[in-house]
């Protein structure tokens, strides 16, 4: 679903900044400079709550060293990364009670901050109709990628603080 993100940096000049930083926003974040949401954290990694998440429940599991490539993470990094995305993403599913989810990467290309890190997006859920779902099962006419899009975006919503720290304890009490 983020292919109208990609499609508008597929031609994107990558600033030289990116290799070093200082106004990072996920550095800004583990030095405790921007306030987030912590689900996880150890000496290597941080997971916060998305502020503009896909759906509720959107995870960004980050590299506490700033790297702004994947492919430039040292391997203690890539294997913490990796450790806290499999505790993360399953505490995740079991807090929200949905199985399905996606995690995601990007580098340069449709990444917005410029400092490694990965999404873990729940699913949508289907156990209990919504408004939105409700005018859906009615449609005779499957979505077409572009209505998809365009849901999916108009879908996010600011993150609530009461609601982000209601969330992460529900998460953190499944790590």
């Amino acid at each position: 679903m983020t292919s109208f993100i990609i499609k508008a940096h597929s031609d994107r000049k990558v600033p030289s900044s990116w290799k070093e930083d200082t106004e990072c926003a996920f550095c800004r974040i583990i030095s405790n400079d921007l306030p987030s949401t912590r689900v996880f954290e150890n000496d290597k990694v941080i997971a916060i709550l998305d502020i503009l998440p896909l759906r509720p429940g959107h995870t960004l599991v980050i590299p506490k060293a700033h790297y702004s490539r994947l492919s430039e993470l040292p391997p203690e990094f890539a294997a913490a990364i990796g450790e806290a995305v499999t505790k993360v993403a399953h505490a995740l599913t079991q807090a929200m009670d949905n199985t399905a989810l996606n995690v995601v990467c990007n580098q340069e290309y449709a990444q917005a901050v410029p400092h490694v890190h990965y999404h873990i997006i729940p699913a949508p859920s289907f156990n209990s109709p919504t408004p939105e779902r409700s005018k859906d099962v009615d449609r005779r006419v499957p979505l077409t990628r572009r209505e998809m899009h365009q849901r999916e975006f108009e879908s996010r919503e600011e993150l609530d603080n009461e609601e982000g720290r209601e969330l992460a304890d529900k998460i953190r009490a499944k790590l």
